[in-house]
């Protein structure tokens, strides 16, 4: 579905991103880890058409979209769902919902897209008619990731997810990203959430300095005596 390679980025003349090549499939969830400042958030931006390659290819779908603005991009199907959630707090959540669904593509499957979730996410029905900034940072986060589906992603990218979120609620926002997967949406994912993140991906890479320094299936980095030491504060 989405091939990037040898892509090179820079934020002046910062080297953000260093020769990254990696492949997402249909239907996969793929997750990138790493700390703050490695360039996690600034691939994302890449890919969405927030920021340009200055070097490197970026194919979706067989067609390249490196060079193409970001209001092509989210018309075939890439949809990016920011760290900052970028809610409308005056709004209410069907409001925040239905500006989801502005493009002619989603305005055809808005009601199959509102039922769809809805399902995913019930505690956004009871709360349909509340403006969005009476939501708890649980609800907010479900609220930001319906708004995407709602656009009828076929390939969906979250940054940090889990930011600032209870435990609880992180298990149940990743249990929904799971059934995202399920109903016919590939996931690419950064996180610092390592163990949530590694425990659903079926492909998973770390970023350090902007470089893929490890890659492998999200279980078996779980094992990693690395992942465990540096990560999950493991012997």
């Amino acid at each position: 579905m989405l091939q990037v390679s040898e892509i090179n980025t820079y934020y002046g003349r910062f080297h953000v991103l260093k020769n990254i090549s990696f492949i997402v499939e249909d239907r996969e969830i793929v997750v990138f880890l790493g700390a703050n400042g490695h360039g996690k958030s600034t691939l994302l931006k890449t890919i969405c058409g927030l920021i340009q390659p200055s070097t490197g290819s970026i194919t979706f779908q067989g067609i390249a979209i490196h060079n193409k603005p970001m209001h092509k991009i989210v018309e075939m199907g890439i949809i990016y769902i920011p760290e900052e959630r970028h809610l409308f707090p005056d709004l209410t959540v069907q409001e925040n919902l239905l500006l989801g669904a502005y493009n002619q593509r989603a305005r055809k499957e808005r009601q199959i897209k509102y039922q769809l979730v809805f399902d995913l996410f019930p505690k956004l029905k009871e709360r349909k008619n509340q403006p969005a900034r009476t939501l708890s940072g649980g609800e907010a986060q479900m609220l930001a990731i319906a708004r995407g589906l709602m656009r009828g992603p076929s390939l969906l990218m979250l940054d940090e997810p889990s930011l600032g979120l209870a435990p609880k609620v992180v298990a149940s926002v990743y249990e929904t990203i799971e059934a995202i997967k399920k109903n016919g949406v590939s996931i690419l994912l950064v996180e610092q959430n390592v163990r949530y993140a590694l425990e659903i991906a079926d492909k998973a890479y770390v970023l350090e300095n902007g470089k893929i320094v490890m890659q492998g299936r999200g279980r078996d980095l779980l094992k990693n005596k690395n992942i465990k030491k540096h990560y999950l504060s493991l012997k």
